[in-house]
């Protein structure tokens, strides 16, 4: 692990001290600690950058799979369901995380200012909505330097927005430039993707057409299936499954809710439908999932698991 890498997990460890997510004064800033593996859990990332400083994480996207540990960043381009662990902490060593949700009018703003004003985002394709890659010895600095600004309530004001802006743009320099460029690029595939991502999750208790999706989206009904799939590892109607079946599971943990009346809450006529797909995507029916996590404790652990 580089210098700079241990230097910001010392940095994130100095300002969380108990496990959470931690949102901080710097804007879009959170940091993430865990003392503890976590199990494997599901929920909606938002588009955002993750950098481990210490530990190491697995995200489940689909059929795809991402291990990544210190000294390595995971980049989110869209609302996504996944699956997220923990899998290396202990007290000794806690998981740190360093997460900047991502501005897209702001990363437009500096490819404008680096002259990127020709990016062909229809030529690259969607892209995968999550990818991983190493941390450059510049980002490392500038996130560190974000950390550190924390010391520094006095500077923050006007130091934040310009860090933050270095750090986008060494981000837009790295490994990952091409999809981050398409957050920003309007008339990309990847934001024709996200219209589509926009309209199922303001719509997914309802039943849709791919056509009326493909609309939104301003593409054709194979046009969307193809890149929608590319992008999230799974079609526009096992994505709305995966936000009908997260949604009950919250409000049948957060809201005492009982399983018909979830199911029926997110837009499932038949019960018994609602529990089949519920235990095949969590493991085990409403009732008995929502015991073993209340068991567990585990409504920290996910909130760590997919979002840290």
């Amino acid at each position: 692990m580089s210098q700079d890498v241990s230097a910001l997990a010392a940095a994130i460890d100095q300002f969380v001290k108990v496990d959470g997510i931690h949102a901080t004064a710097v804007p879009r800033l959170s940091l993430v600690r865990t003392s503890e593996t976590t199990l494997p859990l599901h929920a909606v990332h938002n588009p955002a950058v993750c950098i481990i400083a210490q530990g190491r994480k697995l995200v489940l996207l689909g059929d795809k799979s991402f291990n990544y540990g210190a000294g390595q960043y995971l980049a989110v381009s869209v609302d996504v369901p996944v699956v997220g662990q923990v899998v290396e902490a202990s007290a000794e060593r806690p998981y740190l995380c360093f997460k900047l949700d991502l501005d897209p009018p702001l990363l437009s703003s500096i490819l404008l200012d680096m002259g990127a004003n020709g990016f062909d985002g229809d030529a690259q394709g969607a892209g995968q909505g999550v990818e991983v890659a190493d941390v450059t010895a510049g980002i490392a600095d500038v996130a560190l330097r974000c950390v550190q600004l924390l010391d520094h309530p006095e500077d923050m004001r006007m130091l934040a927005p310009l860090i933050e802006r270095e750090l986008l743009y060494r981000l837009l320099c790295g490994p990952l430039a091409s999809t981050l460029r398409q957050i920003a690029w309007g008339g990309s595939r990847l934001q024709q993707v996200n219209r589509a991502i926009g309209w199922i999750r303001r719509n997914f208790d309802k039943p849709f057409t791919i056509e009326a999706v493909a609309a939104e989206a301003r593409m054709s009904a194979s046009a969307l299936h193809q890149h929608f799939k590319a992008v999230t590892a799974m079609s526009p109607l096992q994505y709305q499954k995966h936000l009908r079946l997260q949604e009950a599971r919250r409000l049948i943990l957060s809201h005492a809710t009982d399983a018909a009346s979830a199911g029926h809450r997110v837009g499932y006529d038949s019960p018994s439908q609602f529990s089949r797909e519920y235990a095949r995507l969590f493991g085990a029916p409403p009732l008995r999932d929502a015991a073993r996590l209340r068991q567990s404790g585990a409504m920290l652990a996910e909130a760590i698991a997919v979002n840290g």
